[in-house]
Order: structure tokens, then sequence, then C-alpha cells
């Protein structure tokens, strides 16, 4: 009685076919991204309350969501200073979930089959999505704040076709026969990269929170320097909140080796630092105060082994009994090193951006070498792992 409940077909599923297959896609698409406007505007507006004197109107806290939202999809906003370009990647999980929830939830109620059924919720859904964004790019775009609006026409295309094309592909089941199809473990392949991607985050999330916490004097201190009372200090927490997997993409960098950016000014790697200035934002407090390389540097070089050991394990465990004994798995796991260097290297370019012209143009780690770096590091681990691991499942 507790399992999922098979799916009704036949009258019974048309019964429901009331609205055509399009209008419905349409209506799914069209509710993700007001969804995400209106909850980022009561949040900010909830913020603000705790300010009064200094509150913002309903209409400038749904613009600043609008824009928030903008780049959360890749786009520009050209200010005075320069052109920002930096997505809150955290918003960008945000809306890329809710437009692969709207696709599969379609696909899902008319049990659409994979091919052209599915691929045209998805389609629908992308120019839905595109509308609205162009439409709110056109009300937030103003004096201070200009619309780079080709750069913001293709991030909103890319995310949608990305998030709602996984969950057109997802839930018809294409996904399922293409892997068949495809030679090799690709499944526990597939497995070990986001497994190793994950644990590479996630071990650099816990580097930003730990050199936070030990320059919590500082955080205060940008957060006081900055003014706004409770209310500001309450926005620029989630801000960072927001900006937190950012932050943790840089890091990767620095753990594979190459480091990160904070404008041309200052470049942290193991190799050296070299401050500059910086703007007057709390999550920066993260940075070393000196020169001298800090000892959490050093300490993070153990995070691509550390993927790649995560990544091997849990490759040897899923390999099937026909793809071959211990060597076998270490040469998988070697491709597994070079999948999460692809995956590091991709994360790091979309969490990297500009926060306006001159000094401060280029933010964040090189995607290349950073790719490259990972992909030799936690290869290396990953063939360890996953040849011990097979070894032990076959006993």
């Amino acid at each position: 009685m507790l399992a999922r409940l098979p799916r009704r077909r036949g009258a019974a599923t048309a019964e429901r076919r009331w609205l055509p297959t399009a209008a419905l896609a349409a209506l799914a698409g069209a509710a993700v991204l007001p969804a995400g406007l209106v909850g980022l505007a009561v949040a900010i507006g909830v913020v603000q309350t705790l300010d009064p004197s200094t509150g913002w109107s309903v209409g400038a806290s749904t613009k600043l969501a609008g824009q928030l939202l903008l780049l959360a999809q890749g786009g520009e906003l050209r200010l005075v200073s320069g052109s920002l370009v930096l997505a809150p990647l955290l918003l960008s999980l945000g809306l890329a979930w809710g437009l692969s929830r709207a696709a599969r939830s379609v696909v899902r109620a008319r049990d659409l089959p994979p091919g052209r059924p599915a691929a045209t919720v998805a389609a629908v859904i992308v120019v839905v999505h595109l509308v609205l964004t162009l439409a709110a790019a056109m009300a937030v775009d103003g004096a201070g704040a200009r619309v780079g609006w080709l750069r913001t026409t293709a991030g909103a295309v890319v995310l949608a076709v990305l998030a709602a094309g996984w969950g057109a592909v997802r839930e018809s089941g294409a996904l399922d026969e293409g892997l068949d199809r495809l030679p090799g473990p690709t499944r526990p392949l597939l497995r070990a990269v986001v497994s190793g991607l994950l644990t590479a985050l996630g071990l650099c999330t816990a580097v930003v929170a730990v050199a936070l916490a030990s320059d919590a004097h500082g955080y205060a201190a940008l957060t006081g320097s900055l003014g706004g009372g409770a209310a500001g200090a309450v926005g620029l927490l989630a801000l960072g909140v927001l900006l937190l997997p950012n932050a943790a993409a840089a890091v990767l960098g620095l753990a594979a080796g190459p480091g990160f950016v904070v404008g041309s000014g200052t470049l942290v790697s193991v190799h050296g630092v070299t401050l500059g200035a910086v703007p007057a934002f709390p999550l920066l407090a993260a940075l070393p105060d000196t020169q001298a390389v800090p000892l959490l540097a050093f300490v993070s070089q153990a995070v691509p082994a550390l993927a790649g050991l995560v990544a091997g394990a849990t490759l040897g465990r899923w390999l099937t009994a026909d793809d071959g004994a211990s060597l076998i798995a270490a040469l998988w796991g070697l491709v597994a090193g070079v999948g999460l260097g692809l995956a590091g290297a991709a994360t790091v370019a979309v969490a990297g951006g500009s926060l306006g012209s001159g000094a401060l143009a280029d933010v964040g780690a090189p995607a290349l070498t950073t790719g490259i770096a990972l992909a030799a590091q936690s290869g290396i681990a990953a063939a360890l792992a996953a040849a011990v691991t097979r070894w032990r499942t076959l006993g």
C-alpha cells in the first residue's frame, strides 16, 4: 500500500486532457519565474522591515529581486562601475530545479513517450520562460543598471534548455534508453563523477566556513562599516549565502592548485598570496589578512584526492559482474577523474564573472587549469579507490 500508485492510462487519462499539452506546458513554465520573483521580493521586503527608517518600497524590492534573477541566469547588468556578471549559483539552482520540475510534471501528467512529444513540452517551457525573462529585463532596465540584452537572452535560453530538457528527458524515459545504448559502465561512471563533484564542493564549502569563522571579527567589522542596521546585516548575510556556492567553486581552484583571483590585484594560491583592494563585502573576510599563505590553503590541497577517493569507491561499488576485475575498474577510475575534471571546470566557469570594469573585471578561478589539475589529482585517487573497492566486492 505504501508503494507508488501506477499512472492512470486510457480513458481515465483522456478525461484529464481538457487542456492541450502545449498549453499545460506553457502554464507550468510560466509559473517558475513569477514564483521566484515573488518569493525573492517578499524575502527582501521582510528583511527591510527590520529597519523601517531605511526600508525600501515594494517596487524597489521587486526590482532588486528581478535583477538578481537575471544575474542568476547568467545575465549582465551594466552599472556605472562597469559590467556586473556574477550568477548567484544558489538562485541559479533554484530556477533550474523549478524548470525541470515543470517539464517533469507535464510529461508525467500526460504520460508522454520519448521523442517529439517530450521535446515539444521542453521547447514550450523554454519559449515561455524566455519571454517572461525578457519582460522582467525590460521592467528592471534603468539608468543606473542597464541590462546587457545579448548575454541575458543567451543565459536564459541555455538555463531553460538544460533544465527543462533534463526534466523532459528524465521523466519520459529517454535518459534511461540513451544510457542503455552507451558502451561500458556509463551509469556507475556518472554516479562516480556526481558523487566526487559534490564531495569536492562540500569540502570547499567547509573551507570557506572555517576561513570565515577564523576571522569573525573582520566579518563583523565589514558588516558594521556598511551600515544599514539590522536590515543591512541580514541582507548581507542572505547575499553571502546566495554566493556561497560561488565561493566554494573559487576554493576548488585553490585546492586544485591554480588558485583564484578577486580582480587583478588579489590572488590566492598555495604558491603565494597577493592582496589588493577588494569590495567591502563581508563574505570576502574569508580572504587571507597577510601575504603569507595560510595553513588552511595547504590543508585544502587534500580536496581533489578525497573527491577522487569518493568517486572511485562509488564507481567500484556500482560496477556490475560484466564490467571486469580490479584492473579494469582502475582504468575506469581514471576516466572518472577526467569526468570530474570536466565537471569541476564547468562549475568554476559558471561560478566566476566580473564585478565591474578595470581592476575587478575578473573574479573566480581559471576554469581550464583548474579542470586539468583536478582531473590529474582526482584521477589517480579514483583509480586506486576503484581497484580496491572492486577487489573487495568480488571477494
